[in-house]
């Protein structure tokens, strides 16, 4: 299906509604409006934990760090961790103690051009310095939430409102529009709370702001636009799409070109979080907690045995290996990736040659990647119910 194509398919399967509809449906514009959100006691963290686990499967946890408290010395590890152009590297922990030799190969890295919003990474910075500025009036942490804000608004993909993984890009799938690991839902939920004016980013002036609900809009127009139609009706999303084209591309070499349940269930939860959604909005919805449904594999579990001896690969080491067991007692399981077209469950090598079956995954891949999981379960049986319950 080209890019036409999909404009035609989603208008027919959602209903033509505009886009300055769905502006005022999904976002807060008026410069009037305000939260009574309060400041937390405590920074959240949490959204840096997929950096850190990286970080430390990398580098071990032998390392000290400052604690939670500490909000100055961490938001100050996350300007010297910000590079020139107000972006971020990946997987770094920001909570780690470090030392003259660490400060200066991070000055010295603040001049290169890379950075990536991929696993949870931008948007995240942007929060904290934001909160740390509220809370100790530094304006340096200001300062660099800005930075970093105009950091993700300058490479919002223009085509169509999402963002690549990384720039510049130095794998082939790094400029796609990636909807893995909340590329696209983090900095979502990061101008939903700007153009809505809640804390920490009340003080922003009304420039930012309106900045941020153009983005928004963009974004979530574009969102909506990716929702893969089987037969007329929107089912989901894949990993990353082509730019141009919109089209579902490959991803990693084991990643083909498909739709991605892991990713849809954090898009399905942005799209629930929108306090009045539109009808295009409710649609997607629909469609999505539909297609789960549908996909959704029972009676089968995901087993993980032990192994005689630990086996090590270039990217891992495992002491274990997985394999699906029939199982009628077994809570809800579904594949990482569908086919676009048929929904058959789609698998692959390194090689990228697609193979049926789960023990034809060679073991590197088995046990070094989540091909199967439940993580749909708990949005359809909580998110679902009580999202129906309040806007129906």
């Amino acid at each position: 299906m080209n890019a036409q194509n999909r404009k035609i398919s989603r208008f027919i399967a959602l209903g033509a509604v505009s886009s300055f509809a769905l502006m005022l449906a999904s976002c807060v514009s008026d410069d009037t409006a305000k939260t009574t959100d309060t400041a937390p006691a405590q920074l959240e963290m949490s959204g840096f934990d997929d950096a850190v686990q990286h970080w430390r499967s990398a580098h071990g946890r032998g390392y000290a760090r400052y604690e939670p408290e500490q909000i100055d010395k961490i938001a100050d590890n996350i300007l010297l961790l910000q590079r020139k152009h107000g972006g971020w590297v990946q997987n770094r922990d920001p909570q780690r103690i470090l030392n003259d030799e660490d400060i200066a190969k991070l000055m010295a890295e603040k001049t290169e051009a890379y950075g990536s919003i991929d696993n949870r990474n931008v948007y995240t910075q942007i929060a904290y310095l934001m909160g740390a500025y509220e809370k100790l009036g530094d304006e340096r942490y200001r300062d660099g939430a800005l930075r970093g804000l105009d950091y993700l608004l300058e490479h919002q993909i223009k085509s169509c409102g999402g963002w690549p993984h990384s720039v510049p890009a130095s794998q082939s799938y790094h400029g796609h529009i990636t909807v893995a690991d909340e590329v696209f839902s983090g900095p979502l939920r990061l101008l939903r709370d700007i153009s809505g004016k809640r804390w920490p980013y009340e003080s922003l002036d009304n420039t930012t702001h309106s900045r941020a609900t153009k983005a928004l809009q963009d974004g979530e127009t574009c969102l909506l636009n990716l929702q893969v139609i089987q037969d007329g009706k929107p089912t989901a999303w894949a990993g990353q799409y082509d730019p141009e084209t919109l089209e579902p591309a490959m991803g990693r070499t084991f990643e083909l070109p498909s739709i991605a349940t892991q990713e849809s269930v954090y898009i399905l939860r942005y799209l629930m979080s929108i306090e009045d959604p539109s009808p295009e909005i409710i649609a997607s919805v629909e469609g999505g907690v539909s297609w789960l449904k549908q996909v959704a594999i029972k009676d089968t579990r995901l087993e993980r045995f032990e192994l005689p001896e630990p086996v090590k690969f270039r990217f891992h080491t495992t002491s274990h290996d997985r394999r699906l067991v029939d199982d009628p007692d077994a809570p809800l399981l579904w594949a990482r990736f569908y086919d676009v077209n048929d929904n058959s469950i789609v698998l692959a090598n390194r090689d990228s040659v697609r193979v049926y079956d789960y023990q034809d995954v060679s073991m590197e891949r088995r046990t070094g990647y989540n091909w199967f999981d439940t993580w749909g379960n708990s949005l359809l049986e909580e998110d679902y119910p009580a999202w129906k319950k309040r806007v129906y």
